[in-house]
Order: structure tokens, then sequence, then C-alpha cells
């Protein structure tokens, strides 16, 4: 059942996504997508007015702006799921849908909700300020508490005079007025580039790992991923294995130096992780033609019994909520993807349970290593 949206004069059934997730103590939307609608219906001049929005999650903005003809750009192949839906069950057209990796379009206005980090958000003005007329001003809305000087700072050096209105139900709206004459910032610079070491039995070799500005532990190797790398498994030349969440691709990258004839699908909801993964195998690994890259809702476009190996660092949250959904998602959907005496790989946090639920999912589960904050399993598909 949706959740009811109501705001002035405007009415709307919003889910977040998936719809059939078991969350529904959580909406769609929050006080600062309602700040942004109100400021738009009283301060924007109407239909015909290039409107930009940024970061919108879950379509709500959309929904309640349709009026406006809006476009939408953001890095989540996810965000365009539930757009796609809300707008649906809404009975309202298709609206225009830009991935991140896609240069921001001229616009007019632009709505644009705070996203988790800030080397993202310095990217995003960056391209926005591109395409925004001098003088214009670019709305933002966040939670009060993610809204302090360090945060306005960034507005200011990359667009320009700024400032914040009064909290309104825990929500502020950020205003920056573009200022064309205002000197681009030199740093930081994107994508970020670092080195990390890939161990094979050929021997270990540092490569340089290319991130762009929305990839998760974008400047350095995290430290589930680093215990992962010791323990990947043996790929034989032609298996099809899938790197899930793939990032910027390091661990389909370690099974390509083991294996440069291995099949491997690097897949991800984030248009900018699978753009680095994309990257990094054409840098290092430009004879693996073979190699597929995709923004996926975890394995939903795969066939069933297609891979022999899936590998996954699944994460445990979707932006600021903690949620177990899209693990328990992803391990759903690898146990219908694998072939039977297919294998699915994972790092997890010690704490999760993780184990559990494959036992749950594949009737059984292999603990292949532990240390003091991750452990690493294995389930295999029997039939």
């Amino acid at each position: 059942m949706s959740s009811q949206f109501t705001l002035d004069q405007i009415h709307l059934q919003l889910d977040r996504f998936p719809p059939e997730q078991k969350t529904r103590s959580l909406q769609a939307w929050d006080a600062a997508d309602e700040l942004l609608i109100r400021y738009a219906l009283q301060q924007l001049s109407g239909p015909g007015t290039p409107l930009l929005l940024v970061n919108d999650q879950f379509g709500t903005l959309a929904c309640a702006l349709h009026h406006f003809s809006p476009i939408q750009w953001s890095d989540s192949y996810i965000s365009q799921l539930a757009t796609q839906h809300n707008l649906q069950q809404n009975g309202l057209s298709p609206v225009r849908q830009l991935a991140s990796t896609e240069p921001c379009p001229p616009c007019a206005s632009i709505l644009l909700k705070l996203p988790g980090n800030h080397s993202f958000l310095r990217y995003q003005l960056r391209q926005i300020k591109q395409q925004l007329p001098d003088g214009t001003k670019l709305i933002a809305a966040a939670k009060a508490k993610d809204i302090h000087a360090n945060l306005l700072q960034i507005f200011a050096e990359e667009i320009g005079p700024v400032s914040a209105s009064l909290t309104e139900k825990k929500c502020r709206l950020i205003t920056a007025v573009c200022d064309k004459n205002l000197p681009a910032p030199s740093k930081p610079q994107f994508p970020l580039v670092w080195p990390v070491e890939i161990s094979s039995q050929q021997g270990s070799v540092t490569i340089d790992i290319v991130n762009h500005a929305n990839v998760f532990a974008r400047e350095q190797l995290d430290v589930g991923a680093r215990f992962f790398l010791q323990h990947i498994p043996p790929v034989q030349a032609g298996q099809r294995l899938i790197d899930l969440g793939c990032g910027n691709g390091v661990i389909g990258l370690a099974v390509l130096a083991a294996e440069p004839l291995a099949q491997v699908l690097f897949c991800d909801e984030s248009f900018m992780a699978v753009q680095s993964a994309r990257d990094n195998v054409s840098r290092h690994f430009p004879a693996a033609t073979q190699s597929e890259f995709l923004a996926d809702d975890s394995l939903s476009q795969q066939t069933d019994l297609s891979a022999d190996y899936i590998l996954c660092n699944p994460p445990f949250h979707q932006q600021q909520a903690v949620t177990d959904h899209i693990a328990w998602q992803m391990f759903a959907d690898a146990r219908r993807v694998l072939k039977v005496g297919g294998r699915l790989r994972i790092v997890c946090n010690r704490h999760l349970g993780y184990g559990e639920k494959l036992t749950r999912l594949f009737g059984g589960c292999i603990h292949i290593a532990s240390n003091a904050k991750f452990s690493v399993f294995e389930a295999i598909r029997r039939k």
C-alpha cells in the first residue's frame, strides 16, 4: 500500500523503491522535499521554465512538480526506477532522466537535494555552474543538522554568495547565487586516482584506480574490500563472474588480474561506479573485451542460471536509512542468477548476521575467513 503525500493542492501516492520492501515506516519524501516543492510553487514562473531536479531520490519532486516538465539528474539507477514507478501510479507521463555521467543540461532553475558526500556535491555544483546563467539562484534543501559552515563554504566556493533559511520541520533551504566571475577552485580534482596492490598467482601488481566523485570509498580502498581481496576465489577462463555492487571495480579487477579470459560483469546501481569500473578495466586490462558494465537494480536485468560466480560486498544502508533489504535482494537475485553449482561469495561486517541469511536462502553456508571486523562467506546453489 502506497503512502499518501499531501501538500497544499497536491495529492500523490508515493512509494520508496522497491515498492514491495517491508520497510513501510520509511516515507518516499521528507521535509526537505516539501520545502523545495513549496519554493517552486511560490517562486518559479510556471510551465516552460527549464527546471532541473538534482538527486530526487524517489521521484517526489518529479511527481509534485510534473507540470514544470522537469529534467531529473542523479547518480542512482534505482532513483530512476522509483521515479518511473511513482509517475506511473499517479497517472503522470514520463520525465526526462539523465545519469550523473551525462552532462548537466542547460537550465534556468535548479532544485537540489543534498547528496550524501561533499565530493559529489562539488562535482555537481561545478557541472551546474557551467549551465547556470549569471545571477541565477540555485536552491538546495537538506536536514538542518547537515547544513553547517563547511557546507555553506562549498556552495560559496563553487557557485557564489550563499545564505540559509530558518529551520522548518528540522530542514532548511540553501540559496546560492551564481557568480560567473568567481574563480573555479583548483581542488579537489575529479576523478580521484590512487594506487592499490592486487595479488594473484602470477604475483602482486600495483595499479592506479580511477574513482568518480560519487563512488563508495572513493578516496581509499575500504577495509572490507581490502580483506576480500585476500580471498578472491580461483576463476577459470570463460567462466562468467559478476562483481555485484562493483564500486570502482577493484574486486573484478583482481579476478581479471588472475584470469584475463574470465567473463566479468561489473554491476552497480550508481552510474559513476559503473563508469569507474569501465575506466579501470580499459586502463589496465584493455584486452578484456569480454567484460560487461551495467547499471542495475541488483541483478534485475540478468537471466536465470547465467553466472558461475558472484562476488559481493553488500551495503547495509540506503542513503541515511539503515536497512538490510538491499543485501537480502542481492542474495536472492544471486541465487536466481547462479547456475546450479554456482557460488556466491560475500564479505560483510561480522555483526550483521549475513551468514544466517545465506543459509536460509541457499540451504547452507561456508565460512571462508574472518578478522576482527569482517567475515567472508560462500554459498552454493544446489538446485
